[in-house]
């Protein structure tokens, strides 16, 4: 067992006990010397107060954020497990279970540095540079592109950056406007019973077990797609010999399993019916489409500038992307390193035929 809980808990209790009242009351430990604070005082303001010197690009703020928080908070800034999620969101504060991050809620950016500069990394705070801090509150800056792939964060340009939510918070004033709806307070007893009415598994912090019927519905469906697109090549009428000739060479089998290798992107990416851009676009109709093509989407540089060029989605650029996609777009957000397998790769663009008749 490391030794670093235990010395940490001492310390801690040391701190507590160094406050003068206590001190004075159980005579132990002293008061804490003004550099001593100063050491631990590191919190920035909303105006930028307390803002150290420093800048710092989402260009070296990518490869940081992989090293130090990809491990909990995803590559992209989209969250691993149940650990939080840091970009996305947008537009859902108003739903029914709306996704709070940086860029969809955090009204002040300083509250982003602050926190990345005193409590991270998880086990390792306050060890990184104020360069390190600033390049990763660019890097999530841009995961929830509200900056663009060649910005630098800085001390003098932090105050410039508009978080989208700033104007969502009002002061608390529940205290003085809501009293006349108040009683007198219970603490005991002030229920003849108690019901669980609502779990957790909203939130996705309440464990599912996979029964035996969740692995038949998960078998099924994948079973059922080939079905269904051999009845929806059967309704729909090709209007030319080439799109006959397209619906004939789809492999429904190869496609199932491209739907299971999928699940690797499906952190970023959506599909079907009710898809919605995440991190990633929609991939619906992605199979010879041109590159860049989902309206309303905010692509990298190059993706833009490959679509003007008329690049197209097909059979042999998508295996060059889905291989090594920094290697064919150096500036796309996927940092994910790409397919290993070329069978996964072959699979993988069965199934987005699947999506894209």
């Amino acid at each position: 067992m490391s030794k670093f809980p235990k010395l940490l808990t001492a310390t801690a209790l040391v701190a507590v006990l160094a406050t003068p009242a206590i001190a004075e009351k159980l005579g132990l430990g002293r008061e804490a010397l003004p550099e001593e604070v100063a050491a631990w005082n590191h919190d920035i303001g909303p105006q930028g107060q307390g803002l150290p010197v420093g800048s710092g690009s989402v260009e070296d703020g990518e490869m940081i954020f992989s090293d130090n928080c990809a491990s909990c908070h995803g590559e992209f800034a989209e969250g691993a497990g149940n650990w939080p999620k840091l970009a996305g969101g947008e537009g859902s504060l108003a739903d029914k279970d709306p996704l709070k991050t940086v860029g969809s809620y955090w009204p002040y950016l300083s509250t982003v540095y602050d926190y990345v500069r005193r409590s991270m990394p998880f086990g390792a705070a306050q060890t990184m540079s104020d360069n390190d801090v600033y390049a990763i509150t660019a890097y999530i800056l841009y995961s929830n592109y509200l900056v663009e792939d060649d910005f630098v964060l800085s001390n003098e340009n932090f105050l410039d950056v508009e978080m989208p939510n700033a104007g969502g918070f009002i002061i608390d004033d529940r205290e003085a406007a809501e009293a006349h709806f108040w009683g007198e307070a219970c603490y005991e007893n002030c229920k003849e019973s108690v019901e669980i009415t609502k779990r957790a598994a909203v939130l996705d912090v309440t464990p599912q077990e996979e029964t035996g019927d969740t692995v038949e519905a998960d078998s099924a469906t994948s079973e059922e797609m080939p079905a269904q697109v051999a009845e929806a090549a059967a309704e729909a009428e090709a209007p030319v010999e080439e799109a006959a000739a397209v619906v004939a060479a789809f492999d429904a089998d190869l496609a199932a399993k491209g739907e299971n290798v999928f699940k690797k992107c499906k952190a970023c990416h959506q599909v079907g019916e009710g898809a919605k851009n995440k991190t990633g676009p929609i991939l619906n109709g992605v199979y010879m489409a041109p590159v860049a093509h989902i309206d309303g989407f905010k692509y990298s540089k190059d993706f833009a500038s490959a679509h003007d060029e008329g690049v197209i989605w097909d059979d042999a650029h998508l295996t060059e992307f889905l291989a090594k996609p920094k290697a064919v777009y150096k500036k796309t957000k996927m940092s994910f390193a790409g397919l290993k397998k070329d069978d996964d790769i072959v699979a993988v663009i069965e199934y987005l035929k699947s999506v894209s008749q």
